[in-house]
Parts: structure tokens; sequence; C-alpha cells
């Protein structure tokens, strides 16, 4: 029973994945183990399961959309599943060569992006797209213009009224599986402040001179 026990501990198996739960996780050979990283929110359009041991990395198992799982390497063939609606791996039939950290790539699709507007008293107006990876800014001619980075992240670019009403702007987010473009943001709503004000200067003096002819008449 002892003899038993000693063989028992020198081959625990320990699963480090810091990089998916913060915990560590032991594990005897034979056994079988699931873990997955919950601070993503599916759904997902690729997942790939990485495995570091003695500083060299392998896929474990990767999956895209549309496409079936694949097992790349021969150490987790036949024991390595997939769930790819919530990114947790599955491995049974554990070794000693199954030890080591275990790390997650996801890649999400991208949500549709809001353009914020922020105008000051220069008349110029800057619209504000926020996006951790690829923007790309068109406008109604599908010219792509050039952003500028924003902190924490994004982009913005700055417009000039051009007395057309109908030229608009878009912000696209785009990563390696997906592209979502934003509603159309248009000059008649940018600069409908400065319009407005060009119509009250316009009737101001009409009302003047209504009154003036009154108190003359009187």
């Amino acid at each position: 029973m002892s003899l038993q026990l000693l063989t028992l501990i020198s081959i625990v198996v320990f699963f480090t994945t810091e990089a998916a739960s913060g915990e560590e996780v032991m594990r005897a050979v034979g056994d079988e183990v699931s873990f997955k990283l919950d601070t993503i929110v599916p759904p997902f359009t690729s997942i790939t399961w990485k495995h570091i041991r003695d500083a060299v990395t392998v896929k474990a198992i990767e999956w895209e959309e549309g496409q079936t799982t694949t097992i790349p390497n021969l150490r987790f063939q036949g024991i390595t599943t997939l769930d790819v609606k919530t990114g947790q791996i599955t491995i049974t039939k554990l070794t000693v060569e199954h030890s080591g950290v275990y790390t997650i790539d996801v890649s999400e699709p991208v949500p549709k992006p809001e353009i914020t507007v922020k105008t000051d008293n220069s008349g110029v107006v800057n619209l504000i797209c926020k996006y951790s990876e690829t923007i790309i800014w068109r406008d109604s001619a599908v010219k792509t213009l050039t952003g500028s980075a924003i902190s924490p992240k994004g982009e913005s670019i700055t417009v000039k009224k051009k007395e057309n009403p109908e030229i608009f702007y878009t912000c696209t987010l785009q990563n390696a599986v997906s592209e979502e473009t934003s509603d159309p943001v248009y000059e008649r709503d940018l600069f409908k402040a400065s319009n407005k004000g060009c119509v009250v200067a316009a009737v101001i003096p009409s009302v003047i001179m209504v009154i003036t002819i009154i108190l003359f008449l009187s």
C-alpha cells in the first residue's frame, strides 16, 4: 500500500492554467481535466488552445467558424475535445507529457461601432470611434481617411463643413475574422447647430422692422 501511494505521488501532473483561470490544477496520470477562460464572452469565431512545456509551445486543439475542430499535435489526439460555445477544453487519459502551461487565443466577432461626435468653438467637428483593433474611416466617396489614435483605445478624425449636406462618414471595425460598419453620420447633422444660427440671424432684422413701423404709425 505504501509503495502504491509513493508511485502515485511521483506521477502527479501539474496543470498551470494561469492564463485561463489563475489557478494551478493538479491531476494524476490517467485522470482528465477541463478548463476555460471565464472572462471572455461567447460567441467566438475562432479558438486555439496552446500547450507550453519545457519552453516549447505547440497547438493542442483549434477551431474556426465554419470548420471542424482540429488537433495539430499527436500528444492530444484521441483524448482532447473542445466546446466551441464556451471555449472549454477537456483532456482525458493524462500523461506526464500533458503537464505545463495552457493558454487560449480567442477571436470574437467585432461589435457594430458607434461614432461619437465632439465639437469645439472653432466650428471643427471630431468624430470618435473606440476599438482596440483595426479601425477604418471612410467618407461617402468611399475614400479611406487617416485617423489619429486616442487614449485608451480608438481613433478620431477631424472634419470641416463642405457645404454638402449629403456627405457622410463611417467607421469600420475589423479583425481577422469579422467586420462591422457604423451607421453613416451626415454633414447635415454634424453642422446642424451652426445652420440654425444662420436662420435666426436672418429672422431678427425682419422682426425689428415690423416693430418700428407699428411705433411710427401710432
